[in-house]
């Protein structure tokens, strides 16, 4: 059963390191292309940080295999002794925390790199060392709360509820959806500050237009992403009574009313076909079959690994495989998603009376935020939540930037 489990996690690591592979190729062929939606020197721009990122990404991966290794042929029976005379309740918490720092130790230097080395190099980084530690410390001890609950509870249903499996899914559901309650309220602004859009026309005009759409908001907040990040972006937060609508302050310097308009429009898309509760709803589906097969794990497995049959065991086990078996409904979720994208954009140009504007605010964010608008067939199939920029801009009617012949080129081969 290891061997198995090997073997599949190392189909996996061979599958992610492939797949971007072909988008650097990909990306390295196009970027020699006329450019699309951006000037010369952000197309070059925006390809250059693009395939940074994947080597990055490929080196994440070929650690993130070394650290299944090391858990597999020695780290979980070092946590299994580690707790041995504990109470079953604590060496979970224990085990589990113990995980989870043990991970955020090895993955911390990829996020300081990217950070203060690629998204520095590319000017998109505006974070300091003091906040980003502020950051990481505010991170680190929320999730380490949460995983302790979480992991208590999830231990006394396995110790002392049947089919422990199917009550355990349901809390940890509960608990995605109190976290999507919280997280506009309570959680986000532990981490940047929201003020209330000061701009009266413009506040009224957001009102008009959720008016239209029947969106009951809290209000509408502007949030101080600049003091980190360059990008641009704007979104819908929360569920029930706490939505609220949130404007990255670097998105109120780019895009003029309108055009801010018509992104709101297209979220509201989201709100009007009921998305998010569809998606919360799929990842429901989802974990329901995950914890269905951990939950029958054959006591085979524990024995091979040395370990006992222990509900800290057992969640540590899932929490190394999670990410796997995530992997393969990811393409299924980010297919439902892109389609997702397109309603919401056919939506906005309903209730925003024209789609010039969508057009002209998509054409914004991709040069302001460096997106580059091009990618291969199979991370768009694997990654992308949300269509090539050219697709949407085609089915919104804008042709200008579609080139038939550029995008035949580019079929060829697409090796590094």
């Amino acid at each position: 059963m290891v061997e198995a489990l090997s073997i599949i996690f190392f189909l996996y690591v061979l599958i992610k390191v492939y797949i971007s592979v072909m988008q650097i190729g990909y990306v390295a062929r196009a970027k020699d292309m006329p450019p699309v939606l951006m000037k010369p020197s952000s197309w070059i721009k925006s390809a250059r940080y693009l395939i940074s990122n994947e080597r990055l990404k490929i080196v994440e991966t070929l650690v993130e295999y070394a650290l299944f290794v090391f858990w597999l042929s020695w780290g979980i029976r070092w946590l299994d002794t580690m707790t041995w005379n504990m109470d079953p309740i604590l060496q979970a918490v224990i085990a589990v925390d113990l995980f989870l720092i043990v991970n955020y130790i090895v993955e911390l230097p990829f996020s300081i790199y990217k950070t203060f080395v690629i998204d520095e190099r590319f000017k998109f980084n505006h974070s300091s060392p003091e906040l980003f530690i502020k950051d990481q410390m505010k991170g680190s001890l929320l999730t380490l709360v949460f995983a302790s609950l979480l992991s208590a509870a999830i231990a006394w249903i396995i110790i002392n509820v049947p089919m422990w499996w199917f009550f355990s899914f349901l809390l940890v559901f509960a608990v995605i959806v109190l976290l999507n309650l919280l997280y506009p309220t309570v959680i986000a602004p532990i981490f940047n500050k929201f003020t209330p859009l000061e701009d009266e026309e413009l506040n009224e005009k957001i009102r008009q237009l959720l008016e239209k759409s029947g969106f009951e908001s809290e209000g509408v907040y502007v949030v101080d992403a600049s003091k980190r990040d360059a990008r641009l972006n704007a979104y819908f937060g929360g569920l029930g009574k706490s939505k609220r609508v949130v404007l990255f302050d670097t998105l109120l310097d780019k895009l003029n009313d309108n055009e801010l308009l018509a992104v709101l429009g297209h979220e509201l898309g989201h709100f009007k076909h009921h998305d998010i509760y569809k998606n919360i709803a799929m990842l429901g589906g989802i974990l329901f079959v995950g914890f269905y097969i951990f939950g029958h794990m054959p006591t085979s497995l524990f024995m091979e690994l040395g370990v006992r049959e222990t509900p800290a065991m057992i969640m540590v086990l899932f929490m190394l495989l999670i990410s796997v078996f995530m992997f393969i409904f990811m393409p299924i979720m980010s297919f439902v998603s892109r389609h997702n994208e397109y309603e919401a954009d056919r939506y906005a140009t309903q209730i925003h009376g024209n789609s010039g504007d969508l057009v002209s605010a998509l054409k914004k964010l991709v040069d302001e935020n460096k997106s580059f608008p091009k990618a291969h067939k199979l991370t768009i199939f694997f990654y992308h939540s949300h269509p090539p920029v050219i697709e949407r801009l085609k089915a919104l009617g804008d042709k200008s930037v579609y080139d038939e012949k550029e995008d035949e080129a580019l079929k060829g081969e697409c090796s590094v």
